[in-house]
């Protein structure tokens, strides 16, 4: 599937670009392409990397003559360029809007154009039920994706998409934030003990992308089933991991923050395809000829038929420390810490 195949990840330089490298170099691709605008990262990667088979392409999703150079002989791509933060998000909504969905619409485009095979579009639950501007702007990007599969008729390219929650220990997570705290000496800042967030590894997301890139067609979403804690237990496996007892702090819900986030939304779940790890959101394919379709309208929708992170599995205090122990950062924190 992959041999002498090029792959390109937009937003390259990110935890999840990294991610992909550790994997993927492994591979039978001929070439990856790191897109992103930040030069530095870039250098960084190329030092840690030394390997002529990453290529690194300066450049930024709103501008298309930019995507032009880096996408030219591509046959994948792993779209991640985004802006994340939410609060930022909340002060700056218009940037979020250029990156995250004109981005996405040029990334689409461009892929059309040169006949790339097919494009991940990476998105997250913070697009179901959206309340921020973050999150509003991934769901858009959601339906400029859809709407664009739907256009493509007589083309071999294919975009799909992935949907997933919480990273553990991603740039700019709660979890690198706490465990910074407890090695200061810090209260611990809670925004509300109750909040509850699906966690996956970084791997875990790969897998994901890698699912959707193997099994997805044309305005599929895919989307990882994934356990939750919530944010007080997070913090109280991280005191027991570390043998500290560092204070909490609750400082209150930021700007756009929800109490728990959903994944698989009502309606979304009428129609969703069980795969046992995996939800697959297929595409209403339908055009606004409504008649030529109708048969016995829509399957009933019930109010608690949506998947989130207070329905999903609950992880306790033991098993998140469990999930934990998983991460690479986690072992190295710990081990740095005995060591010194």
């Amino acid at each position: 599937m992959y041999k002498n195949k090029i792959l390109l990840i937009t937003g390259g330089t990110g935890s999840f670009g990294n991610a992909v490298l550790k994997r993927m170099l492994q591979s039978d691709l001929s070439e990856i392409r790191i897109f992103s605008r930040d030069e530095k990262k870039q250098e960084d990667m190329r030092l840690q990397y030394n390997s002529n088979k990453i290529k690194y392409y300066i450049g930024d999703v709103r501008d298309k003559i930019s995507l032009s150079h880096a996408i030219q002989g591509v046959d994948f791509i792993f779209h991640a360029a985004a802006l994340k933060q939410v609060p930022s998000c909340e002060f700056f909504p218009m940037e979020a809007v250029r990156t995250n969905v004109i981005g996405c619409e040029n990334v689409l485009d461009v892929a059309l154009q040169f006949h790339v095979q097919k494009v991940i579009v990476l998105s997250t639950d913070k697009a179901v039920y959206p309340i921020n501007s973050m999150g509003l702007t991934k769901a858009l990007s959601e339906k400029v994706m859809i709407a664009k599969a739907r256009s493509i008729h007589g083309s071999d390219t294919i975009f799909c998409g992935t949907r997933y929650g919480n990273v553990m220990a991603s740039r700019g997570s709660v979890i690198p934030l706490l465990v910074d705290q407890l090695k200061q000496g810090k209260k611990l800042t809670l925004t509300d003990p109750e909040m509850t967030r699906f966690m996956m590894s970084l791997d875990e997301a790969l897998d994901l992308v890698l699912y959707a890139f193997e099994n997805g067609q044309n305005g599929d979403i895919f989307v990882q089933k994934a356990p939750a804690c919530t944010i007080g237990v997070l913090a109280q496996a991280l005191k027991e991991l570390f043998q500290l007892n560092n204070r909490i702090q609750i400082i209150g819900t930021r700007h756009g923050e929800k109490l728990f986030e959903t994944l698989v939304n009502r309606e979304e779940m009428t129609k969703v395809k069980d795969l046992e790890n995996y939800y697959k959101i297929p595409a209403d394919n339908r055009d606004l000829n409504y008649g030529e379709y109708f048969s016995k309208g829509e399957a009933a929708v019930s109010e608690t038929s949506e998947y989130t992170s207070h329905n999903t599995e609950r992880l306790d205090v033991n098993a998140t420390k469990e999930l934990l122990l998983k991460l690479d950062f986690i072992e190295e924190e710990i081990s740095s810490k005995k060591s010194n």
